[in-house]
Formats: C-alpha cells, sequence, structure tokens
C-alpha cells in the first residue's frame, strides 16, 4: 500500500511541478508549487523522515512560498489580459491535484504504514538530525540563511516606489 501511495504522490508532484512551470499566471503558479511541496512532504513522510516532511511544509510551503507571493503582489507581475474559455477548465489540474493530495493524506492518517513497523532501520531522530545540521553542516546553513537575507534585500529594492518623470514634472 506504502509503494503505490508513493507512486501516486510521485505522480502529482510530477504534474504539479510540470503545471508550475508552464502556467503563465504566477500566482497560479506558486499554487501548483505549494500543491508539489505537499506531496512532497507526503513523501518524504512515507519514506519515514517525519521531521523533514514537517520541516517541508513549515520551511517551503509556510515561509518561502508565502515570500514569493508577496514578491508577486509587490511587484504587479500578474498578466493583465483575461484567460480563454469557461472557468471549469482552469480550476480542473488544480482541483484534481488537491483531491489527490487529500486523498494520499487521509489514507496514511487512517493507515499508516510506518505504525506496525515500528522506526525503521534508516530513522534519524530529531537530536541526532540537529546535531548534524548545526554542526558538521553549520557553514551551509548560513550560507543559505544569507542567500535568503539577499532575496529579500533585492525584492524590497525591486519593489520601492520610484517616481517617474511624468510624476516629478507633474507635482512641480
Amino acid at each position: 500500500m506504502a509503494s503505490i501511495l508513493f507512486y501516486i504522490l510521485a505522480f502529482v508532484l510530477l504534474a504539479a511541478t510540470l503545471l508550475c512551470v508552464t502556467c503563465r499566471n504566477p500566482v497560479h503558479a506558486v499554487i501548483y508549487l505549494v500543491k508539489g511541496f505537499f506531496a512532497l512532504a507526503l513523501m518524504f513522510y512515507l519514506l519515514g523522515a517525519p521531521l523533514i516532511a514537517a520541516w517541508e511544509v513549515i520551511v517551503y510551503v509556510g515561509a518561502i512560498m508565502v515570500l514569493f507571493l508577496f514578491i508577486i503582489m509587490v511587484l504587479e507581475l500578474a498578466p493583465r489580459e483575461q484567460p480563454q474559455g469557461p472557468g471549469w477548465k482552469r480550476w480542473v489540474p488544480g482541483l484534481m491535484l488537491a483531491a489527490a493530495v487529500i486523498f494520499c493524506s487521509l489514507l496514511i492518517i487512517f493507515q499508516d504504514p510506518s505504525a506496525a513497523s515500528g522506526n525503521p532501520a534508516h530513522f534519524v531522530g530529531p537530536r541526532a538530525f540537529g546535531e548534524a545540521l548545526f554542526g558538521r553542516f553549520g557553514l551551509a546553513v548560513e550560507v543559505v540563511s544569507f542567500q535568503l537575507l539577499f532575496a529579500a534585500v533585492g525584492a524590497y529594492y525591486l519593489g520601492r516606489y520610484q517616481p517617474r518623470e511624468q510624476d516629478k514634472e507633474e507635482t512641480s
């Protein structure tokens, strides 16, 4: 059962990523990417890494995607033209992906594959993971944090208001 769920989630992840890359509306692309991250978190849970699954949801879905949405809204990157065709056709891919992720989540909740066997042989507890992450890989964590800081400063710089020449002439 766990292998079937894994392949369903892998298909959802690939479909969501493909829709994210091909979507013209950046807000919809971020929503597809969030669905892909949820599928990836469930895959990590199935592989016996619940801590990584929780971090996937908290960090990537909860923080970075919200930052992406904020940047899209500040820079007004949404397309101006209205999409063609009926509205329900635009919602079908997103609803199907969401339904698949919710279905797999419910199956995992009600029939936990790792509960019967206990901890797998490759299970690493939060303490050992934290010691490895901040001890052995501490420099890499700091480099990534500086990259996120530079991205936030760049987004602020790009999104700040700069009066145009026309605005300056109208006020004087």
